[in-house]
């Protein structure tokens, strides 16, 4: 299984990064995979083996209920349906790559489960300068996503005279967005809201050693 990364569709994505630092891919990934990879992280949720996110990185990792409210479990390529989620974000990186020059050295992912009353304040996925997380992805896993269940992205546009956008958590959609431009928050859900998370990130090895611990 392929992204459906048509030139067009690629075009499309690469142009709305550059203008407005975020893209809206519905029904980008097959219902099939999605509905694969729903079922590890609920088994992950089930058996107790998911834990709770944290906010900061390194030394300064802790977890903070008031900031977000989501329980996470990293992607490691042991699974069918992880192998070919990856492989298709390794795709992605490269097409990023060629058309935009943006370095990208690897792809991070993690599931992410918000319970009903979860939520992820406002915030960004790297602090401006340091280039550790370039463009950061969202799939969502959730069939037939009620309105009323909340538990939308919201995305801030750099340009504060625009408007902010809400995005539901759609099965199959992905959202692409950059890392350091582009503030986004998770709006309180009232239904079990699950989703792959995940980054594409530059090499940033020091003495020989990659880029920081996660």
């Amino acid at each position: 299984m392929t992204l459906k990364l048509t030139p067009t569709r690629f075009d499309q994505l690469a142009d709305a990064l550059v203008e407005q630092g975020w893209f809206e891919w519905p029904h980008a990934v097959t219902d099939a995979l999605c509905q694969a990879l729903l079922s590890e992280a609920e088994h992950h949720a089930c058996e107790g083996s998911l834990r709770r996110a944290g906010v900061g990185r390194g030394e300064i990792h802790h977890v903070n209920t008031a900031i977000r409210r989501d329980e996470i479990k990293w992607l490691d390529g042991a699974t069918r349906a992880q192998k070919i989620y990856l492989d298709q974000m390794a795709e992605l990186q490269q097409q990023l790559n060629r058309a935009l020059f943006l370095g990208l050295f690897e792809y991070e992912g993690h599931f992410a489960v918000y319970k009903p009353g979860g939520f992820y304040k406002k915030h960004c996925d790297s602090f401006r300068g340091q280039a550790n997380r370039m463009v950061s992805t969202v799939l969502y896993l959730n069939p037939d996503w009620q309105t009323d269940w909340g538990g939308e992205l919201v995305i801030y546009p750099e340009d504060t005279a625009k408007k902010q956008v809400e995005i539901r958590p759609e099965l199959g959609k992905l959202v692409v967005f950059m890392s350091e431009q582009i503030p986004h928050e998770v709006l309180p859900t009232q239904h079990p809201r699950l989703s792959v998370a995940g980054w594409f990130r530059c090499n940033g090895s020091v003495t020989g050693k990659i880029d920081p611990p996660r």
